[in-house]
């Protein structure tokens, strides 16, 4: 039998057969169209705020469809800003209400922190307590706190409210923050599931040195958890920062009134016959730039930290 030899040009690239096909293949084109359909639709909404933003209002009303910005100007953000009079914005089609921008994110700012404070701490506490102490039931009330999971947060909203009525806390920042910060049922569980994936022979060893629970939590269980804890907070405060239902119910009160609501109110505040739409867009726009910031720094932490600790 013989074999016949192949002989190859000094510097010739030898063809791979399979290349053509994976660059071609029809899965492969599927795939990157449905991403680039997905991405430019996840990206079309933000796009379309700022040109909004950018528009002149009287300009949006005879162009309502062009996808350029139509009268291209910045006094939508210089209206929401303050830094425009009400004769200036009546001029480009806004209306006469107003925003304090600043009051309203420090009031944002004042709930969603408190609140993520509050929710991590307690919701440590608990995850420590179901992860790593033993105590009689400890399995039958962790499924308990699962079952908080399949509530719809919407169906505990009048009850709260109740309960805040009758302590005479509402226009208050302790009637926001309290009812959502002792207890979180994705917070416990979250934590609890990175504790079960901590090594036991750390903190065996702990306890062999007289460390006590409280102690070994703060000073052996805590610095190992700095990713899971990260993401907790994060998550927790974007989610606060963008609550609009509850605090529509709780806070009346400009002194404790949150952007988000606040922006509600401004749309409803016009005088003329249509809200001022590009103002709108331009405080929203404002609020949401934090909130950027947030994921495009920690995005990849959170994807991490969630795809781990939802393994066990």
């Amino acid at each position: 039998m013989t074999r016949t030899a192949v002989r190859h040009r000094p510097g010739a690239r030898r063809p791979n057969p399979g290349a053509r096909e994976a660059r071609l293949s029809p899965g492969r084109t599927l795939a990157w169209t449905y991403l680039t359909v997905f991405l430019l639709v996840t990206v079309f909404p933000f796009y379309w705020i700022l040109r909004t933003a950018l528009s002149n209002n009287y300009g949006l009303v005879a162009h309502p469809a062009s996808i350029l910005p139509v009268g291209l100007t910045v006094g939508a953000f210089e209206r929401v800003l303050g830094l425009a009079t009400p004769q200036q914005a009546i001029a480009e089609g806004g209306s006469g209400a107003s925003i304090d921008l600043a009051l309203y994110l420090r009031n944002s700012l004042i709930y969603a922190t408190a609140l993520t404070c509050l929710v991590v701490f307690c919701s440590l506490l608990a995850a420590y307590a179901f992860a790593r102490l033993h105590w009689p039931g400890r399995n039958l009330v962790f499924s308990l706190f699962l079952s908080a999971l399949m509530v719809p947060g919407i169906m505990t909203l009048l009850p709260n409210f109740v309960l805040i009525h009758d302590l005479r806390l509402i226009n208050t920042f302790p009637g926001l923050i309290l009812p959502g910060a002792l207890f979180s049922a994705f917070g416990i569980f979250f934590l609890r599931q990175f504790m079960l994936g901590l090594s036991g022979e750390i903190e065996q060893a702990a306890q062999i040195d007289g460390l006590g629970p409280v102690r070994m939590l703060f000073r052996m269980t805590i610095p190992m958890m700095a990713g899971p804890l990260t993401t907790l907070s994060l998550l927790t405060f974007i989610n606060a920062w963008s609550d609009y239902f509850w605090p529509l119910m709780i806070a009346n009160d400009p002194s404790v009134r949150p952007l988000t609501v606040a922006l509600g109110v401004f749309q409803q505040a016009s005088p003329q016959t249509q809200p001022d739409f590009a103002g709108l867009m331009a405080a929203a726009l404002v609020a949401a730039i934090p909130m950027l910031l947030l994921f495009v720094l920690f995005g990849k932490r959170i994807v991490n930290s969630i795809g781990f600790t939802g393994i066990r």
